[in-house]
């Protein structure tokens, strides 16, 4: 029972420290207007879940898709607005160039290094960041995940007291410097903080802004759903500078 109690503290003071890390947005944006749709974009994270349905829904959507990714053939999406290149997001020279002739980018970035000290999501979005203001790359749409800044613990308390203190802390922490990278750059940004990522067909219907979450239950939603609330963050300014939460 000591180890029990011990462990709740610990788990507690995680998400009590990853509220204060992550960006807090206060009020949401009231702005609706949509803003000028981007011709060319950049999808990073492009081989992970969510980051391939970007691909798949940016090409629907008729977008000139740029995707960057270590290892091109994992994608095997064929399209001819489709242009892969290969590099790594902690190699700034790469980033840089896949970046060139860019009108906004969309950030999946992702690893599963979940149990030691790990900066490649911070890094990798500076990089980003780095890259869009030396190429004038107006707009960054970012996934990062409920259970940060003003939605800690909104993931319920399976993660809040089991899978954020044993298996992603580290992971989690490092999206807090993400998220406040983002929040101290010069660019145009919407950070996009869904619940658990589900492998499962659109839905639509989302929930989506301030509150989203719940501090029991589990919350949920499909990287297919996902995916299409942030590529519909490139056409409108009703988030822009905040960071909604969204799930089912």
């Amino acid at each position: 029972m000591t180890l029990l109690f011990w462990f709740a503290v610990y788990a507690v003071i995680l998400s009590a420290a990853l509220a204060r890390a992550g960006y807090r947005s206060g009020a949401m944006a009231a702005e609706s207007n949509p803003c000028e749709r981007p011709a060319r974009i950049l999808i990073v994270g492009a081989t992970g879940g969510t980051g391939r349905q970007l691909v798949e829904q940016g090409l629907a959507r008729g977008y000139a898709v740029t995707a960057l990714a270590r290892n091109p053939s994992a994608l095997q999406i064929d399209h001819p607005q489709l242009t892969v290149i290969q590099g790594d997001v902690l190699d700034y020279g790469s980033v840089e160039t896949a970046m060139r002739g860019q009108q906004a980018v969309v950030c999946a970035l992702g690893h599963k290094r979940f149990f030691y000290p790990t900066r490649i999501l911070s890094a990798g979005t500076s990089n980003i960041l780095r890259a869009m203001e030396a190429q004038q790359v107006p707009r960054l749409i970012c996934e990062t995940s409920l259970g940060i800044g003003d939605s800690a613990g909104r993931m319920g308390l399976y993660y809040t007291l089991f899978t954020l203190p044993v298996i992603l802390p580290f992971y989690f922490w490092d999206k807090t410097r993400q998220e406040r990278a983002i929040a101290a750059s010069r660019v145009d940004w919407v950070i996009i903080r869904p619940g658990a990522l589900k492998n499962a067909a659109k839905q639509g219907g989302l929930r989506h802004g301030c509150g989203v979450g719940n501090f029991l239950s589990t919350v949920s939603i499909s990287r297919a759903d996902v995916a299409d609330f942030m590529l519909e963050q490139l056409e409108s300014n009703t988030y822009l500078g905040t960071a909604p939460g969204v799930s089912w």
